[in-house]
This record gives structure tokens, sequence and C-alpha cells, in this order.
């Protein structure tokens, strides 16, 4: 048995040696919100954060996740609830099929998390190795940029 935690939550599961950890979160816990799409670590879809550090999940053998803290989209909002990152993005239309959103909220949740006054510039390059075939990129930058935006004002006001 090899225990997971994912989203808060402890999942003890049978892994074999040489699955992913992409296919143990989507097919053995349900986390659907974790996109495989190149199996090679360069498209970002399948971007997760692990102790607060974006990877692809696709890259990384599951084994190598025990003891890790492991967030996926689904453990960011709801729809009731939605993060911050989240409303930036509806609020920028800052996706067209969805493919790639949830690998790239997650990068931009450890980007926004760092509390670093952010420029569009360290956005873009901070998203490289994601890629979005719907070309939403001016978009996504600017719900980015509104999230971090919305976060220094809360931290204000605290």
């Amino acid at each position: 048995m090899t225990q997971f935690h994912v989203n808060g939550r402890f999942y003890d599961i049978e892994v074999s040696p040489d699955e992913t950890l992409a296919d143990v979160l989507r097919d053995k816990l349900g986390f659907r919100g974790v996109h495989v799409s190149c199996e090679r670590g360069e498209c970002g879809a399948c971007t997760i954060l692990m102790d607060g550090k974006p990877i692809p999940s696709c890259m990384v053998l599951a084994l190598k996740a025990e003891g890790k803290e492991i967030t996926t989209i689904e453990g960011l909002g709801s729809p009731g609830n939605l993060h911050p990152i989240q409303k930036a993005f509806l609020e920028e239309h800052a996706f067209q099929c969805g493919f790639c959103t949830p690998g790239i909220i997650l990068s931009a949740k450890a980007l926004i998390d760092r509390k670093e006054p952010l420029t569009a510039l360290q956005v873009s390059h901070a998203l490289d190795g994601h890629i979005c075939r719907c070309g939403s990129y001016p978009q996504i930058v600017k719900a980015i940029m509104r999230a971090a935006d919305s976060q220094k004002k809360e931290l204000r006001h605290e």
C-alpha cells in the first residue's frame, strides 16, 4: 500500500512501480482535472502542485509522491466557492476549450503564492512549458495579473 496526501485527504492504494502520478491521480483516485496529453512533460496539461511546486505529473513515478503534499485543480475551489485565480480566469475569459486551464491555474497559484510583485513578462516566463492550443495567452496573463493584484489587496487589508 502506498499513501498519498491529495487535496488535504489521505488515500491508501496499491500502485505498481511503473505507474505515473498522473495515471494514479486520474484513474485510481478520480481527479479528472489532471489532464494527460503529451506524456513527455512538455505541454503542462498534467501539472499539479507537489509540496507547493508545479510539476508535470506525467513525468513522476507515483511511488516518488509518497509523503508529499499534492494539490490538483479539484483542491483549489468548488463551483460555489471559486479560488481567486479561478474567478480571475472567468472574469478575463482566459480559456476556450479549458484543457490546459487546470495546469496553468496551478502554476499560477505557485507563482502568486511567492507573494512577490509580478510583471506580465514574469508571468509569461512562469508559464513556459504550458501549451494552450486555443491561443488564450493574453487573457491568461491578464487573469493571473488580476489574481495577483487581488491577493496583494487582500494582504494589505489583513
